[in-house]
């Protein structure tokens, strides 16, 4: 199966992945696990009653016997790095926890994951629950050509859907693959000198009048109202970087894409802030945190992290920045860290041990901190309740 992986998490997958058999990490004393068993736990999100919902990006499929003309099972594509095939599946969920009891509300979603494990899935990747209302993310990669090329189930890939939180029942609200392949808002360019299209919808947000969305791949904020219609509201350009040592091949300097993988608002503030993963090599402390203005002018509101994936609004006008991998993706350290950034630009480092390749953040009404850990590991991913940190 031809498909490119999208790229925030193809890198998640190739070079952080925890593997399996890796012994749990115990997490820091006043943590409390909330919800386990997951498959890639990513996106997370406390509604208004307290429940906790959470995407689960799947497992993936087993590989099929049938082969293609490659000899590659028709379900599965070549992996990232090394000989691991990534296999097609409808294992992917969102899971509400709801008084301590755990259920996956919506299941067989779209999902790729390794053959054999399951792990470093790509799929649903976010989600946001005000009241009844529900909305989840499903990521992707490519455009509408790739797309094509799925199962019937995988053509919910690379959108927003909404959900029936009682019922369980979803339907397709904005097509991000449809958008990129008719836009290419960063106006990409592959190496053939052609478009190059490439959406993964990763980050999500509610605000009045609609949603917010980090494009991974597609290097964008776009913005989608109630009445369906998607708009670009920023695009990321990108940045040139020293090539890594000890890779041959390389050129002196690399072209790093930006990977706005998170996006975040708060009341009275008209900004829109944005966290960026940044692309190969990965630098450590190249990733910040930029704030869009309305006009879609961007100034970088906090910087030195590495491998942002979540960002979330705290108390006292804090910001929490979620890095999956503290020392690069490339250091092969699947150590995470949470870092807390004050109004005055101070920051602080407030978690790390025991955080192993944490996937999202989000803050509940009384201050207590959640976390999604082990969120590239199938069955053994979680949430956990930090506490007021």
């Amino acid at each position: 199966m031809q498909r490119r992986k999208l790229l925030a998490l193809a890198a998640i997958a190739a070079v952080v992945a925890v593997p399996s058999a890796q012994a749990h990490q115990p997490g820091a004393p006043g943590w409390k696990v909330v919800a386990s068993g997951l498959d890639n736990p990513r996106g997370i999100s406390l509604a208004p009653n307290g429940d906790l919902w959470i995407a689960e990006a799947g497992k993936g499929g087993p590989a099929s016997s049938q082969l293609g003309a490659d000899g590659t099972p028709v379900n599965c594509m070549p992996g990232e790095e090394g000989p691991t095939l990534s296999c097609f599946g409808n294992s992917g969920a969102f899971t509400r926890v709801h008084h301590g009891w755990q259920k996956r509300v919506v299941t067989g979603l779209p999902s790729f994951g390794d053959d054999g494990t399951g792990d470093n899935a790509t799929g649903a990747s976010d989600i946001v629950a005000s009241g009844s209302h529900v909305a989840g993310l499903i990521g992707g990669g490519g455009g509408t050509a790739e797309r094509a090329m799925l199962p019937p189930n995988g053509q919910l890939s690379d959108m927003l859907l909404k959900i029936d939180p009682w019922t369980g029942d979803v339907w397709p609200f904005a097509d991000f693959a449809a958008y990129e392949t008719a836009n290419n808002p960063d106006h990409g360019v592959g190496p053939d000198g052609k478009p190059l299209i490439d959406s993964d919808s990763y980050g999500l947000a509610q605000v009045h009048g609609g949603y917010l969305v980090a494009d991974a791949a597609g290097n964008d904020l776009l913005g989608v109202s109630y009445h369906r219609k998607i708009s670009t509201l920023a695009v990321f350009g990108t940045t040139s970087v020293p090539a890594p040592a000890g890779i041959p091949g390389l050129p002196p300097m690399l072209d790093m894409e930006a990977v706005p993988t998170s996006v975040a608002v708060r009341p009275h503030d008209p900004n829109i802030y944005v966290g960026q993963l940044t692309g190969f090599p990965f630098p450590v402390g190249a990733a910040s945190v930029w704030a869009v203005a309305p006009d879609g002018t961007k100034t970088m509101y906090a910087s030195g992290f590495t491998n942002i994936v979540d960002i979330a609004w705290g108390k006292k006008g804090s910001l929490y920045v979620l890095e999956i991998a503290h020392n690069s993706l490339l250091s092969g350290d699947p150590s995470g860290a949470l870092w807390r950034v004050w109004p005055n630009g101070h920051k602080d480092m407030v978690a790390s041990t025991g955080l192993m390749a944490p996937t999202a953040v989000a803050v509940a009404k009384n201050g207590d901190v959640y976390v999604s850990n082990y969120g590239t590991s199938a069955g053994k991913g979680e949430v956990v309740d930090l506490g007021k940190i």
